[in-house]
């Protein structure tokens, strides 16, 4: 995370990153999550995707990314009645 005395004009404070994840565009790609502790939820909304992570199971999602561009993934953690959430930038490059 880019501490907020770095941050530039237009960046957002506690969702921009020094390290982002790059993912190729126009490519078909496959996750395939599971979890070592406890649930883990993760979606991108902007492609219509969300997958949970359960302990013990493997669980697979597909997507085909048409476009180019930078979009926020969230990935929520469930410990008991407590929820964390993480917002996390991904890069699609052609």
């Amino acid at each position: 995370m880019v501490a907020e005395d770095d941050l530039e004009l237009g960046q957002l404070r506690l969702l921009e990153v020094d390290n982002r994840v790059v993912v190729p565009a126009k490519t078909h790609l496959r996750f395939i999550i599971t979890s070592a502790d406890v649930l883990h939820s993760w979606a991108v909304p902007s492609l219509g995707v969300k997958c949970d992570a359960v302990p013990g199971r493997l669980n697979q999602s597909s997507i085909f990314i048409k476009r180019e561009g930078f979009i926020m993934v969230s990935v929520v953690r469930f410990v008991g009645q407590i929820m964390h959430l993480c917002l996390l930038s991904l890069k699609l490059f052609p």
